[in-house]
């Protein structure tokens, strides 16, 4: 297992030296973003799995949806258990327009147990400032489902969670910031400002325009004038820039599992490791003593307790200054470290100030 991290590691390393990014995979435009749905409806034609009676906004639900169709019923003659009242959610990319359709994502809210089979019935979207921009109807499509009855049942996945694919249709355009003909803001993914610095170096080379990082977040780009009325095109040309990022210096560790993740610029400074492990076993026997026949005398069980310890000889390594992680993972192969062994020694060297990198257990 020790192996099969080294030659990750060192197979990362070197790929990493010479590897370009897009700039479409760094950054995105301002404003150009995706905006989060929700809304509140009933699924019908469940086969008694819907809500019981005492979810009261189910029955409210389905008496004002029946009011509005011209039906005038009392919610208490309702038995609700083929309805059931769900939330719906749902994802409005950037610049979609009406006729769009939008996947949607269903959850019950009642004590429904099963939406398998069910049908929404229309409901409208909307963002958190109160505006309708999508509609959602259709089959619902769950990933589990409840077999068996009685107390002999299974249930595989989540049954009260579905899907409505292409079930929302949007009706009113997203609201994005459209790309002017003038200047246009890039927001990092990664927050960095030597990453900043570069992808305005870039662009200035390309385009011999004015590109300025005004933090580590964010490049102000100004279009050419040869871009005029073509800022779609710019944008396109700007997102097949590609460029070498920079990346600070963290191991990410997974106790769990053993798994230890490295970057290629973790550094070390000069230090010296002794590694060793100590094992101690306890064994316990119980003797039994039995009177003989016919006596008068009475069993007994004495415990008998051994105890022996065995220390292993400490293994030492020293590292020269500037060590790579290839040479870290290469002495502790050496001194015949496990998975779990690197962990310990990687988070007593941060504590000793030797590694000059950011631990980050998971």
């Amino acid at each position: 297992m020790t192996r099969l991290i080294a030659l990750i590691l060192t197979a990362a390393c070197v790929a990493r030296a010479d590897m370009q990014v897009r700039l479409k995979d760094l950054v995105s435009v301002e404003g150009v973003r995706d905006n989060q749905l929700v809304g509140y409806g009933l699924v019908v034609g469940l086969n008694g799995t819907g809500d019981k009676r005492q979810t009261v906004f189910s029955t409210q639900s389905l008496a004002n949806l029946l009011e509005r169709m011209g039906v005038s019923v009392p919610g208490a003659a309702f038995q609700v258990r083929n309805t059931a009242a769900v939330l719906l959610t749902a994802t409005l990319p950037p610049f979609a327009q009406p006729g769009t359709r939008i996947d949607v994502t269903v959850g019950a809210i009642g004590d429904a147990s099963n939406l398998q089979g069910g049908l929404l019935v229309l409901t409208p979207l909307q963002a958190s400032s109160g505006d309708v921009f999508a509609v959602a109807q259709g089959s619902v499509v769950t990933a589990g489902f409840v077999a068996g009855r009685g107390g002999n049942t299974q249930t595989v996945n989540h049954p009260t969670v579905g899907r409505i694919i292409g079930g929302g249709l949007i009706e009113k355009p997203a609201p994005s910031v459209t790309v002017d003909n003038s200047m246009i803001h890039l927001q990092l993914k990664k927050t960095d400002f030597t990453t900043a610095a570069r992808i305005a170096e870039a662009i200035n080379k390309k385009f011999s325009t004015a590109a300025k990082a005004d933090n580590a977040a964010r490049v102000t780009v100004s279009i050419p004038s040869s871009y005029k009325d073509r800022a779609v095109e710019f944008m396109s040309q700007l997102e097949a820039i590609t460029l070498e990022t920079d990346h600070t210096s963290k191991i990410v560790i997974n106790e769990r599992t053993g798994t230890i993740v490295m970057g290629r610029n973790v550094q070390l400074l000069p230090v010296s490791i002794m590694h060793g492990g100590l094992t101690v076993e306890i064994e316990t026997q119980l003797q039994v003593s039995q009177p003989g026949p016919l006596s008068t005398g009475q069993t007994t069980v004495t415990p008998e307790v051994k105890t022996r310890a065995k220390e292993e000889k400490a293994k030492a390594i020293t590292l020269k200054p500037g060590a790579t992680v290839e040479e870290l993972v290469k002495a502790l192969q050496a001194i015949g470290s496990t998975a779990r062994d690197i962990i310990a020694i990687l988070q007593n060297l941060h504590a000793a100030g030797s590694l000059e990198a950011e631990v980050e257990v998971i």
